[in-house]
């Protein structure tokens, strides 16, 4: 470009912009600083501005003027304004910043906005510092030596006194097998069902390593690796279980080195020996000896399905079931069901990826046919038992124990119980002589055939587990009886309907739904109640109660006896309860409400997952099915004035390092003192003159509740002393596997007894056993009861006849009062002439309250209802399954 066309650099003055301000300045009397160091625009033309040392500098263009003039000392602005009017910056140093933040050579929002390079510069720094880390987390990393897994150790459990009960996790096997020695079914199987990608990807799953991330930064549950090669990964890192960050991100690294330097046959072998199967069993060798009692190589398709659906979790894919972790989710018919889906998902997907013929994979459509769970010797007896039940305390409470089921798979800790050597092996002596001296499956197949008990001790001060009986042999018998069976408990929920109307009382009949709840009166236990048998039930209001067919209630009583006399019927409750009246307490029930009944029930101790829905009037009478352990440690908060604490079994748990787990005690109030003291002062007339009399013990106060269910498919009694509280069912079920639709059997003619109560067998085994139990401890006795509500229903019922005379209505009520407790029992019929007695079987009476018939059971509805009452399962007694029983308490002996 030609000299002359060049344009001349803005000198330090401003340039235009500063002219301008000049002229400006000049019009209003200012003087405007020049715009060159002559004076003229003709001076500054081609040269310099001066420097401080008077020589002249050449600028190029208007750009290196002003950053020139910048750095001078002043901006633009500055130097128009002159001297002494600046308000520019001070010079930056002489050596220039690293970081040019903020940017000192721009204003306002300019100047803290970072240049492209800053930007850049810091991305780079960033991801190359990633890639460092990355670097040496990979280098420091290790690829896991899966061998090493197989010497986990046992865990050490411990009876109540410190003394060793069983060294156990001996039972947990592990050999491992080339991948030669796995069938090529079991191997698409699991790639199938887990990772359909395995032999083309990295070995890491970033969109599951994301969520799992995510899920322990927001404090929620960890996600395992979503690929093989990382669940291969987890397994063999035993060093370090912790559910952290730093842990899954030494994971990653270790699931990227192995995918990286490993053979994916090799990775697909390791995690196939090291996954966990359940039963003890890690690897598929032993998985397939736990299961099928064969090698791992002779597995056929639908063996190999199954197994990848166990991987998915044993406690619930396990068709044996696991009821000790979870009673009401992992039962032997649900998780059999499930394992059956997952299989057949799993054969479906090996078929869509053409690693399975559709013709072979129509041959397995069922469940392979598994052996029983538990081989162990050491496991025999009653302590195969003790130690699911152990374990299950740890596992379900995990998030207080910190320990999960894996954790306590691998072993190495110490387990400290609440059994008492001395009560379990009491228990189970007492539960053996009577079942010798009484069941005979080859005198009597028919009748004592699949009889079977259960059984369980809790301490009310503390809630600790003192003893169970779960079953004849642990290694043999499969289902803890002691803590889930599905036997209906019958009248021994009754309590729990006193307690309910002695702590919220029997709403206003006068009063809607709504007004009444507010507006209750508190039960006493000498109200009054209709022993009438087949009774048609109320509702609290008056109204007679239906169901949504329009179909009445009428409650019949065990051997459809009649208590009370005419003409309404009436007893009080504590007869009523002596005497196990199924009428009077389905009454009382309705009054009350049932869902206050429920409130009752849950808040002593059972759990609310085995109650029967409380839609109808039954529901009084036990068509629930609580476990032994519940039910003993629901009556254990009567025996504590109203303190309800959990049952448990596990003290104190240790490892290598130290204590993990102590349990504290939780206590709840239930109910008040005055409540729960009159509901024991009740029980205990069950036992001194009532239905309970063969529980009675030398010297020793007891209360307690005899149970029997409609049909006469279990019986049950469950009592307590002040120090110890112990429950006694009795049941017939199959054992069988094989048998399909199990249902609980009748228990007519069983043990040579014309029926089976819970006055009997039951009884017999409580009073045998808590003599042993307390013999040695001092006696002690309840507390005595504070008096407690109003007498409910004292007005006797009108008769349509006419008005009596005043003296006529007080002999009526003084003929309707309720008995002392010195008079005989009240005649059971409803006319003066009846002869027969409660536990007359053989008498029968033509009135119409009493029927035709013969032999003291029930012979009404489902539930306890007459045969003309709704069955609130619409559907009979036949046909129900263990854990899902139907019917409910005969009542007399009940």
């Amino acid at each position: 470009m030609s000299e002359h066309r060049r344009k001349p650099p803005q000198p330090q003055g401003g340039g235009r912009a500063a002219a301008r301000r000049g002229q400006s300045g000049s019009s209003s009397g200012r003087r405007a600083a020049p715009r060159g160091a002559t004076g003229s625009p003709s001076d500054s033309y081609g040269s310099g501005s001066r420097g401080s040392g008077g020589e002249e500098r050449t600028y190029g263009s208007r750009a290196e003027a002003r950053r020139a003039a910048q750095r001078g000392g002043g901006n633009r602005r500055a130097g128009a304004a002159g001297p002494g009017r600046g308000r520019g910056r001070a010079a930056p140093p002489g050596k220039k910043r690293i970081i040019d933040y903020p940017r000192y050579d721009k204003d306002g929002w300019r100047r803290w906005m970072p240049s492209w390079k800053l930007v850049s510069g810091l991305g780079i720094a960033f991801f190359g510092s990633l890639v460092a880390v990355a670097g040496i987390g990979y280098a420091m990393v290790e690829v896991p030596n899966i061998a090493l897994t197989a010497t986990a150790q046992n865990n050490v459990y411990y009876w109540s006194n410190g003394d060793q009960m069983v060294s156990t996790g001996g039972e947990r096997n592990r050999q491992i097998v080339n991948l030669s020695q796995i069938p090529k079914a079991m191997q698409h199987a699991v790639i199938s069902q887990e990772n359909k990608t395995f032999y083309d990807d990295s070995g890491i799953d970033p969109k599951g390593i994301g969520r799992a991330v995510l899920n322990m930064a927001s404090g929620g549950d960890t996600q395992g690796g979503s690929t093989i090669t990382q669940q291969y990964v987890k397994n063999a890192m035993l060093d370090d279980q912790s559910q952290t960050l730093s842990r899954k991100f030494k994971e990653i690294f270790v699931s990227v080195k192995v995918g990286t330097t490993m053979d994916k046959d090799d990775i697909l072998a390791g995690y196939l020996n090291s996954a966990y199967y359940g039963r003890g069993a890690y690897g598929i060798q032993a998985a397939a000896r736990a299961y099928f009692n064969k090698e791992a190589i002779d597995l056929n398709p639908g063996e190999c399905a199954f197994l990848s659906a166990v991987l998915k979790g044993a406690t619930y894919y396990d068709p044996a079931g696991a009821t000790s972790v979870d009673p009401q989710g992992a039962t032997p018919d649900k998780n059999r069901e499930r394992a059956l889906g997952q299989m057949q998902d799993t054969l479906d997907k090996m078929v869509e990826y053409e690693y399975l013929s559709a013709e072979d994979r129509a041959k397995y459509t069922k469940l392979p046919k598994w052996q029983n769970p538990r081989s162990n010797t050491a496991l025999s007896g009653q302590i195969g038992y003790l130690v699911d039940l152990a374990k299950a305390n740890i596992v379900n409470n995990s998030e207080e124990t910190g320990i999960t089921e894996d954790d306590l798979a691998k072993g190495g800790y110490s387990i400290h119980t609440t059994f008492d050597k001395k009560m379990v092996d009491a228990l189970e002596k007492s539960v053996t002589k009577v079942k010798k001296a009484n069941i005979d499956p080859e005198k009597r197949p028919e009748e004592d055939t699949h009889v079977q008990f259960g059984a369980a001790s809790v301490d009310p001060a503390t809630g600790a587990i003192k003893a169970i009986y779960g079953g004849e042999d642990a290694t043999k018998h499969f289902t803890n009886n002691a803590d889930a069976t599905g036997a209906q408990v019958g009248s021994t929920f009754k309590p729990f309907v006193l307690a309910a109307a002695m702590s919220w009382g029997v709403r206003n009949p006068d009063l809607d739904a709504v007004q009444s709840q507010d507006e209750r009166t508190i039960v006493s236990p000498k109200s009054l109640y209709s022993g009438k048998n087949k009774l048609k039930i109320k509702e609290y209001d008056g109204t007679i109660w239906q169901n949504e067919k329009g179909e009445q209630w009428e409650q019949v009583n065990d051997g459809d006896e009649t208590y009370g006399t005419p003409p309404d019927y009436k007893i009080d409750l504590r007869e009523a309860m002596r005497e196990s009246v199924n009428s009077s307490f389905v009454q009382l029930g309705m009054d009350v409400g049932l869902d206050k009944v429920k409130e009752a029930a849950t808040g002593a101790g059972v759990l609310e997952s085995s109650l029967a829905g409380a839609n109808y009037p039954s529901f009084s009478i036990g068509t629930s099915s609580p476990s032994a352990i519940r039910m003993a440690g629901s009556y254990a908060t009567f025996a504590a004035s109203g303190k309800q604490r959990d049952p448990f079994s596990v003290k104190k748990v240790s490892s290598k390092d130290g204590t993990v787990f102590t349990h504290k005690t939780v206590t709840e109030e239930a109910f008040t003192a005055e409540v729960a003291d009159n509901v024991t002062d009740v029980l205990k007339t069950v036992v001194e003159e009532g239905t309970g009399t063969n529980a009675q013990l030398p010297d020793r106060e007891v209360a307690g509740k005899t149970g029997t269910t409609d049909g006469n498919k279990s019986a049950w009694f469950v009592g307590y002393t002040p120090q110890l509280s112990t429950a006694i069912s009795m049941f017939r079920y199959p054992d069988d596997e094989s048998i399909k639709n199990r249902q609980f059997l009748e228990m007519y003619g069983t043990g040579d007894q014309e029926s089976i109560h819970g006055a009997s067998f039951p009884s017999e085994i409580w009073a045998d056993f808590m003599k042993k139990a307390m013999k040695g401890k001092p006696v002690k006795e309840f507390p005595t009861p504070e008096p407690i509500g109003e007498i409910v229903n004292d007005t006797p019922t009108q008769s349509p006849t006419p008005t009596p005379t005043e003296s006529e209505e007080e002999e009526e009520k003084e003929t309707s009062a309720p008995p002392s407790p010195t008079q005989t029992e009240t005649t059971p019929t409803p006319t003066d002439t009846a002869t027969c007695r409660p536990f007359d079987f053989n008498c029968e009476d033509e009135e119409e309250t009493g029927g035709t018939d013969n032999g003291g059971t029930d012979n009404g509805g489902t539930d306890g209802g007459a045969t003309s009452s709704p069955d609130p399962t619409a559907s009979s007694d036949t046909g129900n399954s263990r854990g899902n029983g139907n019917g409910s308490d005969g009542g007399l002996f009940g």
